[in-house]
């Protein structure tokens, strides 16, 4: 009985799930794309609305989305191939360092350690676990000390796609009233009230997907709407006031 209410006083542990928001590469990309293009080629076609004529805006704002959309895609695989040409070069040295200096990583692993509080002491059986393994002591220190990680190979590709297809899809739709309207100012305003709706659940749908909540999501909305208003806004008065300097 004794043991049974030792038992039964003492704490009884559960399982802690933690729940963590995965914000991936991707996820990233294709909120780039799409917050881009749903404002730069809106805010153009808006700016070319004030020239009056829909001709003017379909050619303009179909140039503008493709241009951007390749653009985008042009400078996310040419950053990612940058990325990956990074991390090689710094393994690379890092690997020569390991080879040819090996006390001054053994001391900078030390030092990796005292940033967390663990004394020297404790860290011994790491160092030398690390020191019988080359490729694991050179992955310790691009995770540690450089807080590099390795890059897939597709990274390039899916990267390019993904931000290139978001912006083009995100400059598609404020574009369509442009087709389906023949009066230019109909257009605009129907354009307008779409991209509204659409920059109000991009910044709801953006807010969930980095883990806010609250007053977090409504900051996240006015954040992305206003963003998609200045910049038509002042696309639209440039055009007006050129077109206006033009006629005088």
């Amino acid at each position: 009985m004794t043991e049974l209410a030792n038992i039964e006083s003492q704490p009884v542990t559960q399982a802690h799930t933690e729940h963590h928001k995965s914000n991936s590469e991707i996820l990233r990309d294709a909120i780039i794309g799409f917050a881009d293009g749903l404002t730069v080629p809106f805010a153009l076609t808006a700016g070319l609305s004030a020239a009056g004529s829909s001709h003017i805006v379909i050619i303009g704002g179909t140039a503008e989305l493709f241009a951007g959309a390749i653009s985008m895609g042009l400078g996310a695989w040419l950053a990612a191939k940058t990325e990956a040409k990074h991390y090689f070069i710094e393994e690379e040295r890092e690997r020569k360092e390991v080879r040819e200096m090996p006390a001054a990583e053994e001391e900078e692993v030390y030092i990796i350690f005292e940033k967390y509080g663990v004394a020297r002491g404790s860290v011994v059986t790491v160092v030398e676990a690390l020191k019988n393994d080359e490729e694991m002591w050179v992955k310790f220190m691009m995770d540690f000390e450089l807080q590099l990680f390795r890059p897939t190979i597709s990274r390039a590709w899916i990267s390019a796609l993904v931000m290139g297809l978001t912006y083009l899809l995100g400059g598609l739709i404020p574009m369509i009233p442009y087709f389906a309207l023949r009066n230019v100012n109909h257009a605009l305003f129907t354009s307008i009230g779409i991209t509204f709706v659409l920059l109000v659940v991009f910044g709801y749908i953006k807010a969930l997907l980095t883990g806010s909540k609250n007053a977090a999501v409504m900051g996240s909305i006015l954040q992305t709407v206003a963003v998609g208003a200045i910049a038509a806004g002042t696309s639209y008065g440039i055009v007006r006031g050129i077109s206006k300097a033009l006629k005088a």
